[in-house]
C-alpha cells in the first residue's frame, strides 16, 4: 500500500476517531469519516498489548495487506485499532474480520 493511501498525521487520526462512525468485533475496531476524495486512506493503531515491535509490526504489514486486497470505495479515511486477540490470529481469519466489518460500514465496493 502507497504512502498516498494512509493516513499519517496525529490530526488525520483524531479527526477520524473523534468525528468518525465506528463498527467493531473481538478483534478490530474500525472507525470510518468520509473524506470526499477520489481514494481512502487507511491508518492502523497496534498497542503494546499485541505484543513486541515485531509481533505489532507482523500485524501491520497483514492489515495493509488486507485493506490492499479488499475491494473499498473511495473517500473515506479508516482507522484499524487491533484489539489483543488479533495477535493470535493467522492471514485469512484478519481478512475475513475486517471484510465483515467492512461490509457492516458500508466500505466494500460493489464488484
Amino acid at each position: 500500500m502507497n504512502r498516498e493511501r494512509r493516513l499519517t498525521r496525529r490530526r488525520e487520526f483524531d479527526a477520524v476517531l473523534s468525528q468518525g462512525q465506528g463498527w467493531s468485533n473481538s478483534l478490530f475496531v474500525v472507525r470510518a469519516l468520509p473524506t470526499g476524495l477520489g481514494i481512502t486512506r487507511f491508518g492502523f493503531i497496534v498497542g503494546r498489548r499485541i505484543g513486541k515491535a515485531t509481533a505489532r509490526n507482523r500485524l501491520k504489514r497483514r492489515l495493509r495487506e488486507v485493506c490492499r486486497q479488499l475491494p473499498v470505495r473511495p473517500g473515506y479515511d479508516v482507522v484499524i485499532i487491533a484489539r489483543e486477540p488479533a495477535k493470535a490470529v493467522d492471514f485469512w481469519q484478519i481478512k475475513q474480520a475486517l471484510e465483515e466489518l467492512f461490509r457492516k460500514a458500508g466500505l466494500l465496493a460493489e464488484t
